[in-house]
């Protein structure tokens, strides 16, 4: 039996009345309930019956008290996965935990910047980044992707002391060779920044390309790595992260901030149990989502091309959104930042309306990451919903051109 045969990804899970982000809150951002959502980056797929199996056996035991994640059961899965997936061999005295990749990205920034200090990010931007960075008072200060020029000019402000990278970048799939990374490296040491590396992304880098982590990266600077087994896996309501921090002191110092500060020194026991389950006995099953969402990205490329060859949409490199450009059918030429009408084209919100109230689909706005003229499709989830999707989006951008 192969290994996607094992798994079933077919059939739809009704998420419904479940409390559920994606579904039973799209009203939140649409305006209007029952759509058919593919916004929020989790997947409606189960988890892994591995992952399952593990939960519920520590239901069974009953008692859910206080825990402590330094423990060798923890480590030794998180080193395991490392060695495994990505060939590194990781110092788990680096290892630190947190509720959520975001609460660890808001830890550090209060440890590394002031208020009024600029934080350099790439653009197009993952929102839950400028929401962090702004919330604290910090300056958000966008790069184009692959723009190693401007990249330089704006670590070289006086004032600017962290470079949040994403890597694998959300939204757009990029994923970083090793280079490209140590140019990175280079600039940040070279302007006295600090890096924090967002890796949550990185199992699901799609074949033909490799994840370098930064560990292999940061050496003796000034670094920290912040990531989950939450997106990979499809658990994010477990709540918890970890990460490695680079520095002893640094590190000694964001513990100190959790346990006290914070009052987080008990993680989630299911949390601990589920990514010890994923990382010990999980990879056949990402391996199987990871080659199913791929058929379903390139079920879209097909359809979006066929339809308007003028795109040549290309999948991403990495993760299960599908950063769409729409700009060369017109949709946000001349658009302004919030995505409006600036010019000759079609605006992004007449675009939006259509697959609200006509197609009942609801698909995020490039605007809400600084970029008019795109769209971020969630591929994550049955074939049957991402070819209604597709063919919903197709349809509406016929209407408005």
């Amino acid at each position: 039996m192969s290994t996607s045969a094992r798994y079933d990804f077919d059939t739809v899970i009704d998420r419904r009345g479940t409390w559920c982000v994606q579904w039973d809150g799209v009203a939140d951002r649409f305006g209007v309930d029952g759509l058919l959502p593919f916004t929020i980056s989790d997947m409606d797929f189960a988890t892994a019956p591995e992952v399952l199996t593990a939960l519920r056996a520590r239901l069974d035991h009953g008692v859910l008290g206080y825990t402590t994640w330094q423990q060798d059961d923890f480590r030794s899965a998180v080193a395991h996965w490392y060695a495994t997936r990505y060939s590194t061999e990781v110092d788990t005295g680096r290892l630190v935990y947190g509720p959520s990749v975001l609460s660890q990205l808001s830890q550090l920034l209060q440890m590394w910047t002031a208020e009024g200090d600029g934080v350099v990010v790439h653009t197009p931007t993952y929102d839950g980044f400028r929401k962090a960075v702004t919330g604290l008072g910090r300056e958000l200060r966008g790069v184009p992707l692959g723009d190693t020029d401007a990249l330089e000019r704006e670590l070289a402000r006086a004032d600017a002391k962290v470079f949040v990278l994403c890597s694998p970048h959300n939204p757009t799939g990029r994923v970083w060779t090793e280079d490209e990374l140590r140019e990175m490296d280079a600039l940040a040491r070279r302007h006295g920044v600090a890096v924090i590396s967002d890796e949550i992304h990185a199992d699901f880098v799609h074949d033909g390309y490799r994840h370098v982590p930064w560990t292999r990266i940061g050496g003796d600077g000034r670094w920290a790595v912040i990531t989950s087994g939450s997106k990979s896996f499809n658990f994010p309501a477990l709540t918890g992260s970890y990460g490695f921090i680079g520095d002893p002191a640094d590190r000694a110092e964001f513990l100190r901030r959790m346990e006290t500060a914070e009052g987080l020194a008990s993680p989630a026991v299911l949390s601990l149990t589920a990514h010890i389950a994923a990382y010990r006995e999980g990879a056949a099953w990402l391996d199987a989502a990871r080659s199913y969402v791929a058929g379903n990205l390139a079920l879209i490329a097909e359809r979006l091309n066929g339809a308007f060859p003028e795109l040549e949409w290309e999948p991403p490199q990495a993760g299960y959104l599908a950063w769409i450009d729409l700009r060369p059918l017109g949709v946000g030429a001349g658009a302004g930042a919030g995505g409006g009408a600036g010019g000759d084209g079609v605006d992004d919100e007449a675009l939006q309306r259509v697959l609200i109230e006509r197609e009942k689909v609801a698909i995020m706005p490039g605007a809400v990451y600084g970029a008019p003229g795109f769209l971020r499709l969630n591929a994550g989830c049955p074939r049957s919903k991402v070819v209604a999707g597709v063919e919903a989006l197709v349809r509406g951008v016929g209407v408005v051109r």
